[in-house]
């Protein structure tokens, strides 16, 4: 059975960064899709950036793009979210999942880690 972890969130200022990690064991990550996702307080878990098995495709939600990079290594069984130039808005509870599809539908996620909390503040 295959078990998500992620890590590196915390309380930032605005117009800083954070590297969030989402580390894999139970089962190898290299044939599955992997996505980030959000949740902020009453609102619905909405997808961030996803990343195809190879990792030459991606997909990212418009308020992210050009700010965020999503990335994996599959040797090292991990996948990476990194976050520049964070606002406010960015505030949420950010989520790891793992598809067999490539998609940025959370429905179609199989497996999810606990979460991680992002604070953007001053």
């Amino acid at each position: 059975q295959l078990q998500l972890v992620e890590s590196g969130g915390g309380l930032v200022q605005p117009g800083g960064s954070l590297r969030l990690s989402c580390a894999a064991s139970g089962d190898t990550l290299d044939s599955y899709s992997l996505g980030w996702f959000r949740q902020a307080p009453g609102k619905e878990r909405e997808a961030v950036s996803c990343i195809s098995t190879s990792g030459g495709n991606t997909i990212y939600t418009g308020s992210v793009k050009g700010r965020f990079t999503i990335s994996r290594d599959n040797a090292e069984n991990t996948v990476y979210l990194q976050m520049n130039s964070l606002k406010p808005e960015d505030t949420a509870v950010y989520y790891c999942g793992a598809s067999n599809k490539y998609s940025n539908r959370a429905r179609d996620y199989n497996y999810w880690g606990q979460g991680t909390q992002v604070t953007v503040s001053s």
